[in-house]
């Protein structure tokens, strides 16, 4: 059993990993929605420009389950703290690399096929980071407090959001002339300091005493994925479907609510960067809370459940205060919706990694949180630009969207509640599947 504290220093480092490797991914998706579009797809139509650059973006996502499925089955044989310090450089790395790209005014064509590269990197990288950031808090967690720890690495994700908001906001203050011309490339330079502050941090954490003792007894899978896939299916398809609001919502409500507000409603981008950061703000402290309630209320599927529907009325006023272009309203209808997402985000990830036995569990989340991903993250912003566009900017459909996307997480968590056996020994979670399925 690990220490008290060994257990909060992996929840920190899990903590300072998700939160760089995710400052780097939503760097990208704000540059997606405010530059990339003129500076990489020139000679097109703005709606042509804004629907390239979140193409681009997109691909981000697509490329996230290979490195699922390659982190996860070298996580789940090799360890998970191995893989975490591989993940961490891989994006330090691309996104380093996207900031000293050259545009298609510069390079032609070759400009938005390194964007797409690199961006393919990234998304390799946090494909294998998000799962073993998780188990490394989680595994290293006293027994009955894992949910709690595991929502250290969910942290990561709006912490990484406000340090991303900060340094475009920062960058934003530049003239639009020099913000366009080399301001923009500021946010992922910066990378580099917290690529060295990471690793430093990474290193000095220990194996998870979970995976050393599968270690030890020589239960690990030979074939990790392969197991998984024969042996798993609908519990992964169902924890695929859990996860869909959980990373819909940060794309929606944060990378196309910029593009939204800027293009069809005319609120400054400054105006949206702010109120987005003040929501960003409120995820941060509402998701701890979230997680320790969720420790105390015992049950987490009905913790889950009510935190879904409350996803799934708020983002009708959320729009609605939108509308008013005041940012006061803004910031409220943004603060008000975050609260359902945030409290399930929390606690989506310790409660899922229950249902997973140590010797799988690393290929298991991985895989269902993103083809998730690629599906519910990636798609997203593109599907919002099209509801938008075609329907002329009216809220309603985007709304509507949104709670289709809450709704199909609650029902998935419902469904998941019969594999989960928290207390259970492997032996029983290895039996799990067969009796679930006959």
């Amino acid at each position: 059993m690990a220490s008290r504290p060994q257990s909060r220093q992996a929840a920190l480092a899990s903590f300072i990993g998700t939160t760089i490797e995710w400052y780097d991914f939503y760097i990208y998706g704000l540059a997606a929605a405010l530059v990339f579009g003129p500076l990489f797809f020139t000679g097109s139509s703005t709606y042509i420009q804004t629907l390239s650059a979140f193409g681009t973006f997109a691909v981000g996502f697509f490329a996230r389950p290979i490195g699922g499925l390659v982190f996860g089955h070298l996580g789940d044989r090799f360890g998970r703290k191995k893989i975490l310090v591989t993940t961490l450089m891989m994006m330090g790395l691309a996104t380093v690399g996207i900031g000293l790209l050259p545009t298609q005014a510069s390079v032609g064509v070759w400009a938005p096929v390194g964007l797409v590269v690199l961006r393919v990197f990234q998304g390799v990288a946090v494909g294998g980071e998000w799962g073993g950031a998780v188990l490394l808090a989680a595994e290293h967690a006293p027994k009955h407090r894992k949910t709690f720890f595991a929502s250290f690495a969910q942290l990561g994700s709006p912490a990484g959001l406000i340090l991303s908001l900060l340094a475009f906001r920062g960058a934003g203050l530049l003239d639009q002339a020099a913000f366009m011309s080399w301001g923009w490339r500021l946010p992922f330079l910066v990378s580099i300091v917290l690529l060295a502050i990471g690793m430093v941090i990474r290193l000095k954490i220990s194996e998870t005493p979970e995976f050393e003792e599968t270690r030890r007894l020589d239960q690990q899978s030979e074939a990790p994925i392969r197991e998984v896939l024969r042996d798993w299916r609908l519990p992964i398809v169902l924890a695929l479907g859990a996860n869909t609001f959980g990373i819909a919502a940060v794309y929606f409500f944060n990378t196309f609510m910029i593009a939204y507000t800027t293009q069809y409603l005319k609120i400054p981008r400054a105006v949206i960067l702010d109120a987005l950061f003040w929501g960003a703000v409120a995820q941060f402290l509402i998701q701890p809370l979230a997680a320790k309630l969720a420790e105390n209320f015992r049950n987490e599927k009905l913790f889950l459940q009510l935190s879904l529907v409350w996803a799934i009325i708020m983002p009708y006023p959320l729009f609605m205060l939108v509308d008013t272009r005041n940012f006061l309203a803004i910031v409220a209808g943004l603060v008000l919706n975050i609260v359902g997402g945030a409290a399930c985000y929390a606690v989506i990830a310790g409660y899922l990694a229950k249902v997973f036995p140590t010797r799988v569990r690393y290929s298991a989340i991985s895989i269902a949180y993103q083809f998730c991903g690629a599906i519910a993250g990636g798609l997203t912003p593109v599907v919002g630009t099209m509801l938008a566009e075609r329907y002329h900017g009216e809220w309603l459909p985007l709304a509507m969207f949104a709670s289709v996307l809450a709704g199909i997480s609650f029902i998935c968590v419902t469904l998941i509640w019969r594999y989960r056996k928290a207390d259970a020994p492997e032996a029983m979670f290895a039996a799990a599947p067969a009796r679930a399925v006959s």
